[in-house]
């Protein structure tokens, strides 16, 4: 197998199924995939939704969380569950295009590849969001990018297609999805920012406002500046190696 695509929902019906088209019009004769589906304690017909969608792709699997436990718990659901070495994340509002996930991966299987880059992060340069939206997530993106230094424009893109071995290996924490870049930097390995496309949303309603974002930021944000100063990276080299 060769990628698992991970998407997070909560209260996601009506957009179950023209997302899942997408994804398998994307992908299907390309490579061997698999779809994982988790529902985090959503309230509407997605579980219904996803049931259905069961019936007619058997690459789809479908995860539940009894109880919403937040995007970063979901997404690491579905990454621990996960068969194929290579992970591809995507929000579930529709809002990322499943066309672009191509295009992500070749950057990572190309036999040019840097031995260390393990990420390709989705860049919207032309967000379709609100105003508030727009400006607070880039003021949010300069500031941790400054203070973190994970040279990264847009971390807060839902797609993005990284290694699943590397991935397992980060620290664990609540809206760890959000520090994504910042994580691989200080484990030592590499990433690249993909520009991509960006939609409007245009079934459903956003699950998360500006505010709450922002005081939950901040405490992640302090946090992970933490784990970035007591961070060590070692160069090690196997006996053998070294030449004389």
């Amino acid at each position: 197998m060769d990628l698992s695509v991970v998407v997070p929902v909560h209260n996601e019906g009506e957009n179950i199924a023209p997302l899942l088209d997408e994804i398998t019009a994307a992908l299907d004769g390309r490579y061997a995939y698999e779809i994982i589906y988790v529902d985090d304690g959503s309230r509407d017909d997605t579980a219904a939704r996803l049931a259905e969608a069961r019936q007619r792709l058997a690459q789809l699997r479908v995860l539940t969380h009894a109880r919403a436990c937040g995007q970063s718990t979901a997404v690491r659901s579905g990454i621990r569950a996960a068969r194929a070495p290579w992970i591809a994340t995507l929000d579930g509002d529709g809002q990322n295009d499943p066309a672009d996930i191509p295009r992500l991966l070749a950057v990572l299987t190309t036999p040019e590849r840097a031995p260390r880059l393990v990420m390709a992060a989705g860049y919207r340069r032309k967000r379709q969001d609100s105003w508030i939206k727009r400006i607070s997530s880039k003021i949010a993106n300069g500031v941790r990018s400054r203070l973190l230094g994970d040279a990264t424009p847009d971390t807060g893109c839902g797609l993005k297609v990284f290694s699943r071995e590397v991935y397992l290996e980060l620290p664990y924490f609540d809206h760890m999805h959000r520090f994504l870049p910042a994580l691989i930097r200080r484990a030592g390995y590499d990433l690249v920012s993909v520009e991509v496309n960006h939609r409007h949303r245009t079934r459903g309603v956003s699950k998360y406002g500006t505010l709450d974002r922002l005081a939950v930021g901040i405490v992640d944000l302090l946090g992970v500046m933490w784990l970035q100063r007591r961070a060590r990276v070692p160069e090690s080299v196997e006996a053998g190696d070294v030449q004389a």
